[in-house]
C-alpha cells in the first residue's frame, strides 16, 4: 500500500488478496476502522502494488524482504534486523561443517538458502547428519593420524550410523552428498523415505511412520527456495512495430531506436544510488548500462538525485561528442521529469525527447508541457516503456542491495572487541574491503596505524576461524 508520494506504508500477504484488501474499506468493519492506527493508514492509501507468488512460503519470504527494504511505518513484523537462516559451508576447513547463520559475511564459503522455516531447517540438518554423516556447528573433530580424523569423542560416535574415524577424502565425499541435497537434489531421498513410511504403516509401526512423516515434511519445506520475483514481458508484437507504435503514441520525430531510462533507489535516504539502462532496437543493451552513487548530497531527495545523475550522464556524452539517445525515460512523475530537464538546461544542453512514467496508472509525463497521457494497458508501446522502466528499477535496487551487503560484511569488525571505530575505518581504508583484510597476514595488518602485533594476530584469528 502506498501514499500519495509513492512511499510504501504497508506490506501484507493473503491467499485471497481481493478479500484481504477489501476488509480495510468496508463500512461494516467497525472494529477494524475503529483502531486509530488502521484508520490513519487507510486515510493515506492512494495506490497498491500486487505481486503473485506460487506458495505461502514464497509469500512469507517476499513479505519479509519487502518490509526490510522499505521499512513501512504501519508494519510491526520483520522490522528488526533478523534475517532468514542460511546454511554456511566453509570448504577451506579440513573437515567442513554445516553451520547456521543469518548473514553472508564470507565470500569464500558456500551458502544455501534462505530458508523460511527455522524449525524445519534444524530438523533437516539433524537428518542430514544421520543420513550422510556430516558435522554440524557443535562438533570438534580431532586429527588422530596423518590422514585420519575422529569426528566425535562422546556418545554421538555410537549413535550415528557412519564410521566415526575416517580420512579427509572420505569425509569430503559425505559433504558433497549433503551439499547436493541442499542444492535441491532431494527427489531420490524423499522417495526412499516415503517408501519407508509406507512400509512402517503397513506393518502397523505407526510411531515410526509418524517420525518418517515429520522428516518428509521438514525436507519438503526446507527444499523450497527463494525465487526472484520478476514480471516477464510478454509482448508478441515485433520490436520494429512496437517502436513505430511508441513513436506514434508519444508524437516523436524519430523512431526511438536508442532509449535510456533512469531510476533512483535508496533506503530512507541511506545508500542513495541511481541506475541508467539502455535499450537498442527495443532490446536491452546491457554493455551500456550504468550505475551511479549520489555524490552531491546525503539524504532523501529524489529530485536532486535525478538532476545529478542525468546531468553527469549527458555532460559526459557531450564532452565525448557522442550522440544522445532518441528518448530519455524517467522512472517517476512530474517532479522527477522537471529535475531531469533542469539537468539539461542548466548545462546549456539541448534535451532529446524526455518523458516520465509515473507508476500510479502508468501515466506518461511530457517535459514539453503537453497534457499527461494514459495509454491502454494492452498498448505494445506502453509495454515497452514498462519493460525498460522495470529493468532500470531492478538494476538500481540490485546496486543498492550490493552496497548494503558490502556494508554488512564490513560490520563484522564491530564484533571484534577492542577495535574502535577509528581503527576499523583505518583498516578498511588501508585494505579496501573486508575480503582483502581477511586474506592479509598479521605483519601486513600491523602496518595500519594504531594496530599492534597482538591485535593484528587477533584480527587474523577472528576473520579466519579454524573451527
Amino acid at each position: 500500500m502506498k501514499d500519495r508520494l509513492g512511499q510504501t506504508i504497508y506490506v501484507g500477504k493473503a491467499k485471497d488478496l481481493k478479500k484481504r484488501v477489501s476488509t480495510y474499506f468496508q463500512a461494516s468493519r467497525k472494529l477494524l476502522v475503529s483502531q486509530p492506527k488502521v484508520r490513519a493508514m487507510i486515510d493515506l492509501i492512494v495506490d497498491f502494488d500486487l505481486i503473485v507468488v506460487k506458495s505461502e512460503t514464497e509469500a512469507l519470504l517476499l513479505e519479509g524482504q519487502l518490509i526490510k527494504k522499505y521499512k513501512p511505518r504501519y508494519n510491526t513484523d520483520f522490522t528488526d534486523d533478523k534475517r532468514f537462516l542460511l546454511v554456511r559451508v566453509d570448504h577451506r576447513e579440513p573437515l567442513p561443517r554445516f553451520r547456521l547463520t543469518r548473514n553472508r559475511t564470507d565470500s569464500k564459503s558456500r551458502y544455501y538458502g534462505p530458508f523460511a522455516h527455522s524449525t524445519h531447517l534444524r530438523q533437516t540438518l539433524a537428518a542430514l547428519r544421520k543420513k550422510f554423516g556430516i558435522l554440524l556447528g557443535d562438533a570438534s573433530p580431532v586429527k588422530i593420524e596423518t590422514d585420519q580424523w575422529r569426528l566425535y569423542d562422546d556418545a554421538r560416535a555410537e549413535i550415528y550410523e557412519h564410521p566415526n574415524e575416517l580420512s579427509q577424502a572420505d569425509y569430503l565425499t559425505r559433504v558433497d552428498s549433503a551439499c547436493a541435497f541442499l542444492d535441491g537434489k532431494t527427489k531420490e531421498w524423499l522417495t526412499e523415505l516415503k517408501d519407508q513410511m509406507q512400509a512402517a504403516a503397513e506393518s502397523r509401526d505407526y510411531e515410526k511412520a509418524a517420525q518418517l512423516r515429520d522428516r518428509i515434511t521438514a525436507l519438503e519445506q526446507t527444499s523450497v527456495r527463494t525465487r526472484k520475483f520478476e514480471r516477464p514481458l510478454h509482448d508478441p508484437t515485433p520490436k520494429s512495430a512496437t517502436l513505430a507504435q511508441l513513436k506514434a503514441d508519444l508524437g516523436l520525430r524519430n523512431i526511438p531506436e536508442r532509449m535510456e531510462c533512469f531510476d533512483i533507489s535508496h533506503i530512507s535516504g541511506s545508500f542513495c544510488v541511481a541506475s541508467m539502462v539502455a535499450f537498442k532496437d527495443g532490446r536491452p543493451d546491457r554493455k551500456n548500462y550504468r550505475r551511479y552513487k549520489i555524490k552531491s548530497f546525503i539524504g532523501n531527495d529524489d529530485f536532486r538525485a535525478m538532476e545529478e545523475v542525468v546531468g553527469r550522464r549527458y555532460r559526459r556524452l557531450n564532452d565525448e561528442q557522442k550522440p544522445f539517445p532518441d528518448l530519455v525515460i524517467i522512472d517517476g512523475g512530474a517532479g522527477q521529469v522537471t529535475a531531469a530537464l533542469k539537468a539539461f538546461l542548466g548545462q546549456g544542453l539541448e534535451p532529446p525527447a524526455l518523458i516520465g512514467l509515473a507508476k500510479k496508472n502508468e501515466t506518461i509525463i511530457f517535459s514539453d508541457g503537453r497534457e499527461p497521457l494514459n495509454l491502454s494497458h494492452h498498448d505494445p508501446g506502453l509495454r515497452m516503456l514498462q519493460h525498460i522502466r522495470d529493468e532500470a528499477h531492478h538494476f538500481a535496487n540490485s546496486f543498492n542491495a550490493e552496497l548494503r551487503s558490502k556494508k554488512l560484511r564490513e560490520s563484522i569488525l564491530d564484533d571484534f572487541k577492542g577495535l574502535g571505530p577509528t581503527k576499523r575505518q583505518a583498516l578498511l581504508q588501508h585494505f579496501g574491503s573486508i575480503e582483502k583484510l581477511r586474506a592479509a597476514d598479521a605483519e601486513s595488518i600491523t602496518k595500519v596505524e594504531g594496530i599492534g602485533p597482538k591485535t593484528a594476530e587477533g584480527i587474523v584469528e577472528f576473520l579466519n576461524p579454524i573451527h
